[in-house]
């Protein structure tokens, strides 16, 4: 079994976890309570995910529209099919659950569930950009690091999302790292 390498870095969106295994990156979550309790099997490595950090930190800062890393996708067939037609998804750019579940070959009607489904399991959040999934009405939906954070993502990446309301705005809740282990 190869080690697990990994590495928290802050964010505007809060604490990120990265994952390196082998030669690629394995994984980018929101740091969570489930993922600090996985960590404690892996082996705390910022110089090997230096560069995925550096990509992040400028693409956080506007610098950077697309990454440039080894990426390894673990999990069905299906899933990293879904996953990579993510990495086609341009940069300010969306599409819906339906058009996405088309362009794999999948009927819109159940494909968008399947494609949901498979979204929800992606492993590499914001690199492989789930956030630029939203429904057919252009509503935003669905998002395991919570609609704020996909929200700031579209946002940030210059999609016209409508106006936050102050529940929406707690964004700078996140701007502050989470120090609890």
């Amino acid at each position: 079994m190869e080690p697990v390498y990994y590495s928290v870095m802050p964010s505007p969106v809060g604490p990120l976890t990265l994952r390196w295994s082998g030669c690629a990156l394995t994984g980018l979550s929101f740091d969570s309570g489930a993922i600090r309790a996985r960590r404690r099997t892996w082996i705390l490595d910022d110089a090997t995910l230096a560069p995925a950090r550096e990509q992040l930190d400028e693409y956080f800062r506007g610098a950077r529209g697309t990454f440039d890393l080894p990426l390894r996708f673990e999990g069905t067939s299906f899933q990293q099919r879904v996953w990579r037609a993510l990495l086609e998804i341009p940069l300010g750019s969306t599409t819906s659950y339906g058009e996405l579940a088309l362009r794999l070959g999948q009927p819109k009607w159940p494909g968008a569930q399947e494609v949901g489904a498979a979204l929800n399991q992606n492993p590499i959040a914001v690199i492989a950009p789930c956030h630029r999934v939203i429904g057919a009405d252009g509503s935003l939906t669905g998002f395991g690091g919570g609609l704020e954070r996909k929200r700031w993502l579209l946002t940030h990446e210059g999609w016209p999302a409508p106006a936050a309301t102050a529940a929406q705005t707690s964004l700078l809740l996140f701007d502050r790292p989470d120090t609890r282990d």
